[in-house]
């Protein structure tokens, strides 16, 4: 099984995740409901995980949510106070140290610990009292796919735990069949970009983890030198990179920040720059030339799970339409271990 089936592999795996980790949703609700808040270990993919986390607990549950700094519990061994919190690791191996002592830590400090992992027999796991099963299967790739949008959709299915939305979680695996409908269409997209060397990537709200992990991807898969930023960041200062060319990958979908994000791509095509949009909103397309919509209705604090898959599968197409191997991107082991 190579990078493009895993891709594709995505709407089965979400689906099996919510069914199997609704009851351990719940458990991990009621640990919030001890807490005041809660700080995420992460690396990699994860972090970004960890950022849509922020975004959604924060807007929906109303929880303060921080991405802690992993070596102040490593190699400075000077761990802070975790005093109300809640303690997240997210890992797809649980392999990786450093994120296994925050909830060590975590532990030791006499707080409730979670891990959201795709290896349930890992020392991630094993530090943590309530464990969330990705259930992605054997991920061979280097470059994660569907763990991240399982993790994505098991942080969603925490949120909506704790204050459930009725039906809104259905909607999140048929929207990624949607996506993989319109895969021809983000194909040619991607041979239109074959050859940018550097980019800026931008998005905001739910969205702004998405941008984030699409400029990860470019950065594994297609040696583009991929700089993510939110909207509001690049206005102050890299927007001063933005010139006739230059290439500005975004994704933006209705809700509080669109008309900003809008704005933003509306100056840069002024300047003349090279755009790409993802999103549900049509009329970008006139704006930016290069528009792949969202398919199908998928509320938008659950956007972000469709939206990365358009994102993986653009990165696929341009790692082959640039004449690269994306079964093995250079310098790039699956399992990181970092202390």
């Amino acid at each position: 099984m190579g990078l493009i089936d895993e891709i594709r592999e995505q709407s089965a795996v979400i689906a099996r995740a919510i069914e199997h980790n609704r009851e351990t949703a719940r458990l991990v609700a009621d640990l919030v409901g001890q807490c005041t808040h809660a700080v995420i270990a992460a690396r990699g993919t994860s972090d970004n995980a960890g950022r849509y986390a922020q975004y959604v607990w924060g807007t929906r549950n109303r929880l303060s949510v921080g991405l802690t700094t992993p070596s102040l519990f490593s190699i400075y061994d000077r761990p802070p106070k975790l005093t109300d919190a809640l303690v997240v690791g997210i890992s797809q191996s649980g392999q990786s140290p450093d994120i296994v002592s925050v909830l060590e830590e975590g532990r030791s400090q006499n707080r409730p610990t979670v891990a959201l992992t795709n290896d349930p027999e890992s020392p991630l796991a094993e530090a943590a009292d309530v464990i969330v099963n990705l259930l992605a299967g054997e991920e061979r790739s280097v470059a994660a796919t569907k763990t991240y949008t399982s993790a994505l959709a098991m942080v969603a299915l925490i949120s909506d735990a704790i204050d459930p939305d009725g039906a809104a979680m259905r909607e999140v695996a048929p929207s990624v069949t949607g996506v993989l409908g319109v895969e021809e269409e983000i194909e040619r997209a991607a041979r239109s970009f074959a050859d940018i060397e550097h980019c800026a990537v931008l998005g905001r709200g739910f969205n702004h983890a998405t941008a984030f992990e699409w400029a990860l991807k470019l950065q594994e898969l297609t040696q583009v030198v991929a700089q993510p930023f939110s909207t509001a960041d690049f206005l102050h200062g890299p927007v001063a990179v933005v010139e006739p060319g230059y290439p500005v990958l975004a994704v933006t979908v209705h809700g509080p920040a669109h008309a900003e994000v809008s704005e933003v791509l509306g100056q840069a095509a002024a300047t003349g720059a090279r755009l790409l949009t993802i999103s549900n909103d049509p009329a970008l397309t006139e704006l930016t030339g290069h528009h792949i919509t969202i398919p199908g209705e998928v509320e938008e604090w659950l956007t972000p799970v469709p939206a990365i898959v358009v994102a993986q599968l653009f990165a696929y197409h341009l790692t082959l339409a640039k004449g690269l191997d994306p079964e093995h991107p250079r310098g790039l082991n699956k399992v990181t271990r970092t202390t």
